[in-house]
């Protein structure tokens, strides 16, 4: 598969593309991409992810209609930082405090109680809560960084697998995404979510990170 030959492709370079010091230009390109209500095809350290930045008005609904994603499923959002997070959440209980600051960054998407100021997110289902994950992949966070809480799901159909190359997984969207970013193979298995809003916290998707380290 091959994505819409129109599509803005670029790549990332490293030993260890999620490890290495992102190339401004490519941050640079990205910002301005989301900044200006597009959409784009990212690496993290899961899966592919299609981003949009939530706090444009209209840029999550191109997300819904290129997943063919139903409304009511709520899009997650990723972040630069603990500090970030926390801007957008409650103050968590101890315990799922302590995942946040020691299982990030990494594979574990947090569904927490959203700050009232956060409840404009344009995000899709409960307004109330919010999914939040802090990916252990330098270029996300860089931009996260530079704009704030990148609304992103996984890069492929509703109930389809994602594609590993960036290329594949744009082509598998439902229409044309606005910059694609390749960052080499990505893996197969999406992150951990675990429902931290409620007691006790459920494990809402097995994913990355084995159930074991949440004990």
């Amino acid at each position: 598969m091959s994505p819409h030959p129109d599509v803005d492709v670029v790549e990332l370079a490293g030993d260890d593309v999620a490890s290495s010091d992102p190339d401004p230009a490519v941050v640079d390109r990205t910002v301005t991409v989301l900044a200006g209500g597009g959409t784009v095809v990212l690496p993290t350290d899961t899966v592919y992810g299609v981003a949009a930045l939530a706090s444009v008005d209209g840029a999550t609904d191109q997300l819904f209609a290129l997943k063919d994603r139903p409304g009511h499923q709520p899009l997650a959002v990723l972040v630069a930082d603990l500090g970030q997070a926390l801007e957008l959440v409650e103050e968590p209980v101890p315990e799922v405090r302590g995942w946040m600051e020691t299982l990030w960054p990494g594979p574990l998407t947090l569904v927490l109680r959203r700050r009232v100021g956060a409840r404009a997110l344009a995000l899709g289902g409960n307004e109330a809560t919010i999914g939040v994950r802090c990916p252990d992949h330098r270029f996300v966070r860089a931009v996260a960084a530079r704009l704030g809480p990148l609304a992103t799901t996984s890069a492929n159909r509703h109930g389809e697998a994602t594609p590993s190359s960036a290329r594949d997984a744009a082509a598998a969207l439902a229409g044309r995404v606005d910059l694609v970013v390749d960052g080499g193979p990505a893996g197969a298995t999406a992150s951990t979510v675990v429902d931290g809003s409620i007691t006790p916290w459920l494990v809402l998707r097995a994913g990355a990170l084995p159930a074991d380290r949440l004990t």
